[in-house]
């Protein structure tokens, strides 16, 4: 049997507790994961409660590395599962760091895909295919971008004029095939293209 000596509070992270056992260095906690623990000083733990612990601690430390991701701005489930890839954590690890954010509410693809499409609409002029074409880059699957196009109500060709008025203030759009090669590339059709240009003041 081991026995923990010391609790310390980090210095860099003063979120994280270093847990040490026999008077060494073990693995660390946060705040959360601690008190959820249990443990205290003096206690004794096993070989295999301590193996259990560090796997724990593994956890605990990329689930809060996921946090930190999303409060920087939401996430997609693909993007948190490449995200912890990357970070070299194994499947079987990945899907309990999953789980408990699924659990939570804190990953959901169709939430994801409405703030998306929400804030994409207060940022940019944008053609319905772009902003599909964007969700599929992160992976959402068709089902979830279809409800989610099918609810945004913004007209096609009212994005569209306001774009073409906003590129003619720039002198290489003057030029109109310069600019239906532009909105072309953004994903609007050429009929739509032909109709604003057409109905130009």
């Amino acid at each position: 049997m081991a026995k923990i000596t010391s609790i310390k509070q980090q210095v860099k992270d003063s979120k994280r507790y270093s847990i040490f056992i026999d008077g060494k260095y073990s693995f660390s906690l946060s705040e959360l994961a601690l008190i959820n623990s249990e443990l205290k000083l003096g206690q004794e733990i096993s070989k295999s409660e301590l193996k259990n612990f560090k796997q724990e601690s593994d956890l605990d430390r990329a689930y809060n590395r996921v946090l930190n991701l999303l409060a920087r701005r939401s996430r997609s489930q693909w993007e948190v599962e490449d995200y912890l890839k990357r970070k070299k954590y194994d499947s079987e690890q990945i899907e309990k760091i999953l789980n408990k954010l699924r659990d939570r509410y804190l990953i959901n693809d169709l939430s994801f895909a409405n703030a998306w499409i929400e804030n994409r609409r207060l940022l940019k002029n944008m053609s319905k295919r772009k902003l599909m074409q964007e969700l599929r880059a992160k992976r959402i699957n068709d089902e979830i971008i279809n409800e989610v196009m099918g609810l945004d109500e913004t007209g096609e060709l009212e994005v569209l004029k306001e774009l073409v008025a906003k590129k003619r203030s720039q002198s290489r759009y003057k030029d109109d095939l310069k600019l239906m090669q532009y909105l072309s590339r953004q994903g609007f059709n050429y009929n739509d293209i032909k109709t604003v240009l057409q109905k130009e003041d």
